[in-house]
């Protein structure tokens, strides 16, 4: 009788489809996220036009993210120091990023 080897495939609906494989989950999540990477270089240097989102999905403009205490502080202090706010600190590092 002939043993049947598990593989995974990898995808990241909806920006990629099945688009990897591999003998463990740490090989295909590798994987994915170095095609990912890929992808999104492509469409920040202009190779590759913006994904449209689902049809049911629109963005707001806001969006919550969970940080530790201390970097809260430290960006808090950081965008004092810069005279900015908060919000606008955070929406500056993320454009730059």
């Amino acid at each position: 009788m002939e043993r049947r080897r598990r593989r995974f495939v990898g995808s990241a609906p909806p920006l990629i489809g099945q688009c990897c494989h591999g003998a463990t989950e740490a090989e295909v999540a590798t994987q994915l996220a170095a095609i990912a990477e890929d992808l999104v270089a492509d469409v920040l240097d202009g190779k590759m036009a913006m994904p449209e989102p689902p049809a049911n999905k629109s963005f707001s403009g806001k969006f919550l993210v969970r940080i530790s205490p201390e970097l809260h502080r430290r960006a808090a202090l950081q965008a004092l120091a810069r005279g900015e706010s908060l919000n606008q600190f955070v929406a500056e590092a993320i454009s730059s990023a």
